[in-house]
């Protein structure tokens, strides 16, 4: 009952460059760059050999294996920055064949060919190195981060939803017994369909699945089950399948469940063109008696889409930027924040136009402002109409509002009709393993709807996807179309607050005619964090109290330059800089994506902020805003221009120069410990406050400062919380629980192989649970003093109500300073949080106490249950 950190990111190093660079820089130790020549590409077993025995004896390492193991992975990393990926994994490949058993050597050979793109490769490879040291783990932590790529978690709820295997096992026994002997299993994950169809009396029996890793599973699956002699199955897509090379003739029966929260999204429609053009029988005419075996038809059979305007607060805050001052910094008219489900139509790149919520867990819930209304039905067997949906022009709809509200997105969700006694919906009011589709709402003047106006809206399915855009609002008093600004039209005088007269002059400032419109795409959480105001306004009180405290004196005289320069500027546009300027502070913001902090500091005096941000576009963003606020050119600048090798980010700003504040962002959005961020504190950058270096003449470590003296490192501390629940809904949505969900047929086995002991992006305000214990604190994470936190740590728990314990959800306290802190619980926070699940329930009774064993390596943190 443990778990390790998986993160979404790429896979990293395990050696960094800056790391080996630092080392080869002390006088007592021998590197092992001189090494690096005697790896050759062409190099035999022998050569090998010959290599370890003539490693320096000066080396630091302990022993000649461990150098040999650094050597390969510093080699590993020239060829692989080279572009010479043949030669790497000829590298590797002898080293196995030294050395087959060594977990060291096959977790970073699957690091390797996971970067390159080979998952199921990779995956073979990390789970050789969990059997080979279950205890290793940057192995178990890559190994559940494939796991999640190559069987999505979506796998284990679907399998689990009795109701929904019930309902297409009787379609499918309905039409086997009517005739249809012939059955055709398009996209069949773990074979379950194709399994319902064998059992029902089907004579043939073909499945296609395309990923490597759930074909495999699948052949498992059906040999366990006795079946692999009756269901042939097929590494590939439907749409290669050719007749007679791999299936002897036409099917009477298509089975699939292709179909995403959009319907659509999967490629439903462009398989089943191809179904009844090559591979079914011709379907049967209306009226028409006769052996179903003679005719071909396809489960599902239709289906009816479903929408609804609605107000959503949690939405809102992922997709809509809800604010136009962000702890005193404005935000221009000149600038366009759009998440990715927003801006997909103009993009060349075909990208979902929605995104997914479970609607009946939505953190704060929703309110309906308009009745459901049927968007499109669809009739899967009948190839004229699947034709027409791509090409069919975009159809306008007008539903009436029903109730006041702030317009916030268009939910969709659709009814399968199986046949023509069985059904399945996805309606936010079922309970279904479906999440629904989300089309946000953007561009509007006034988001504020009544009772009398109607929603406006272009439907369409192009590029196999259901769009709804173009969305407006009609009422009886005006029209609100798309991107119609009337702000304009308001006297600035009337403004309430010097917030919105600030933001009103920056956008006059930057309304010019000639002034740059720019559309900057951001992630649904960089969003979030934009409209997260405490967030904000605690980086801003915790860096004015840093530079306070380093230089009182010269900070209050920067800062009221700053204020006098800023007043006159918003009367004149103009910035005073002739005045001297004293040596700045320097400030470095590497936070994860999209950040203004670096802005933000640059408001509090005389400071030199830098921010790390990549993307191009975020730095254009950047710059406007910079300038819509009145700063001078050269005030903000971008890290990354300034450093040669992007994997040493953090480093001195000037070679004779110290940091005085450096941010980290420490906590993914997901909920879990950013990766590397401890190492980043301590290892292996040589940056921030210190990093570490081992020598063999004093044959201990040492800390190099990096921060000036008074300097700090943001958050300074993070505390993590957890307590014990009883949920059923995590148990069921992290694995199959055994053969009665899925009727008997035994899948879970295999499945659960896949299972990672850990669920990310949860919102504990809405997850159904019994809290059985009140929150403790499991760890803390020291950034400033990183080498006196323990990595191992033993936590009583009380136990407050009786009852089994599934799961430990957790998250954290971020400590700016002492008295400032950031909760990643908090329902206004971008954050959302995590949990354990845990493989066996454990029975608990009021007034017991459980204690967890907490470990902690690296970034990863591992919580087992000691009974």
């Amino acid at each position: 009952m443990s778990f390790v950190h998986t993160h979404s990111q790429p896979i990293k190093k395990i050696l960094s460059a800056p790391y080996l660079k630092c080392i080869q820089n002390l006088n007592h130790f021998s590197p092992p760059s001189p090494l690096l020549p005697l790896f050759k590409p062409q190099s035999s077993v022998g050569c090998w050999c010959r290599l370890i025995t003539r490693l320096p004896p000066a080396t630091c390492l302990n022993t000649a294996w461990e150098t040999f193991q650094y050597t390969l992975f510093r080699w590993a990393e020239e060829l692989d920055a080279l572009n010479r990926t043949q030669d790497l994994l000829g590298c590797y490949e002898q080293a196995l064949e030294l050395f087959p058993d060594d977990e060291v050597i096959c977790n970073s050979m699957g690091e390797h060919l996971f970067r390159m793109g080979f998952r199921d490769e990779a995956a073979g490879y990390f789970h050789k190195a969990v059997k080979l040291n279950p205890d290793f783990n940057d192995a178990k932590e890559n190994f559940y981060r494939v796991a999640n790529w190559l069987v999505e978690r979506w796998h284990f709820i679907m399998l689990n939803d009795t109701k929904r295997n019930t309902i297409y096992n009787a379609a499918i026994q309905d039409a086997v017994c009517l005739g249809s002997k012939s059955v055709l299993d398009i996209g069949a994950g773990t074979g379950i369909l194709s399994m319902f169809a064998k059992k029902a009396g089907a004579h043939s029996v073909y499945a296609c699945e395309l990923s490597k890793t759930m074909y495999e599973l699948a052949c498992d699956v059906v040999a366990a089950n006795k079946m692999e002699t009756g269901i042939k199955l097929l590494h590939m897509k439907s749409l290669d399948i050719e007749i007679p090379k791999h299936i002897p003739e036409r099917v009477s029966l298509v089975v699939t469940e292709t179909v995403d929260a959009g319907l659509f999204g999967e490629g439903i429609v462009e398989s089943l063109i191809h179904a009844w053009e090559h591979l079914l029988l011709q379907p049967k005419t209306r009226g028409e008696n006769g052996n179903c075996e003679k005719y071909g038809k396809v489960i599902p059979a239709s289906a009816v889409l479903y929408g609804m305007a609605v107000e959503c607060a949690e939405i809102r805050r992922h997709h809509r930027v809800c604010t136009k001052d962000v702890a005193g910094i404005c935000l221009p008219t000149n600038v366009k924040f759009q998440s990715p489900a927003c801006s997909s139509v103009d993009t060349e790149e075909t990208v979902e136009p929605y995104t997914t919520e479970k609607m009946s867990r939505v953190p704060g819930g929703y309110l309906a402002l308009t009745e459901c209304f049927e968007i499109m039905t669809v009739d899967f067997n009948n190839l004229q109409e699947l034709k027409s949906l791509a090409t069919k022009k975009s159809g306008k709809i007008g539903i009436p509002v029903i109730k006041e509200g702030i317009l916030d997105a268009i939910v969709v969700w659709f009814v399968l009709q199986l046949d023509d006694e069985h059904s399945l919906s996805t309606s936010p009011s079922e309970e279904t393993c479906w999440e629904q589709a989300v089309y946000p709402v953007h561009d509007l003047a006034d988001y504020w709807i009544k009772s009398g106006d109607q929603v406006m809206m272009e439907v369409s399915c192009q590029d196999c996807y259901l769009r709804i855009q173009n969305i407006s609002v009609f009422s009886s008093e005006h029209e609100m179309d798309v991107g119609k600004d009337f702000s304009k039209d308001k006297d600035l005088f009337s403004l309430g607050s010097e917030a919105e007269l600030c933001s009103a002059l920056a956008n006059l400032q930057t309304s010019k005619p000639d002034a740059m419109e720019q559309t900057c795409i951001l992630e649904s959480t960089e969003i979030a964090l934009l409209n997260d105001n405490l967030y904000h306004e605690s980086f801003k009180m915790a860096m004015r109290k840093v530079l306070s405290s380093l230089t009182p004196e010269k900070l209050c005289q920067a800062m009221d330059t700053h204020c006098q320069n800023n007043e006159m500027s918003c009367g004149s546009g103009q910035s005073n800089s002739e005045e001297s300027i004293p040596e700045p502070f320097y400030v470095l913001d590497v936070s994860e994506g999209f950040s203004i902090l670096p802005i933000i500091a640059g408001t509090l005096g005389q400071v030199k902020p830098y921010s790390s941000v990549e993307k191009d576009q975020h730095r254009i963003t950047l710059d406007l805003i910079s300038e819509a606020n009145h700063f001078p050119k050269e005030t903000l600048e971008f890290w990354l221009r300034h450093v040669e090798d992007e994997s040493a980010v953090l480093q001195r700003p000037k070679s004779d120069k110290l940091w005085s504040i450096i941010i980290l962002d420490v906590i993914e959005p997901s909920g879990l410990i950013q990766q590397e961020i401890m190492e980043k504190a301590a290892i292996s950058r040589p940056c921030l406050k210190f990093f570490w270096v081992y020598t063999q003449k004093w044959n201990c470590w040492i800390i190099w400062c990096l921060l000036q003296s008074g300097g700090k490192i943001f958050p300074q501390y993070v505390l993590m919380f957890g307590l014990l629940v009883e949920s059923q809904t995590l148990v069921e949505e992290s694995a199959v629980q055994g053969t009665e969900r899925t009727l008997g047929l035994n899948i879970a086995p295999f499945i659960n192989q896949f299972q990672v002991p850990i669920r990310v992006f949860l919102d504990l305000s809405s997850l159904p649970c019994i809290p059985l214990s009140k929150p403790v604190e499991l760890l803390r994470l020291d950034l400033m003093t990183p080498y006196l936190n323990t990595s191992n740590r033993e936590v009583k728990v009380h136990i407050c109500k009786s009852g089994q314990v599934t799961a430990i959800p957790f998250w954290y306290h971020m400590y700016l300073d002492d008295e400032i802190r950031l909760d990643t619980s908090s329902e206004a926070s971008h954050w959302k949080q995590a949990a354990v699940v845990l493989d066996n329930p454990i029975q608990v009774e009021m007034g017991e106490e459980l204690v967890l064993s907490v470990q902690h390596h690296k970034s990863n943190v591992s919580i087992t249950v000691k009974q």
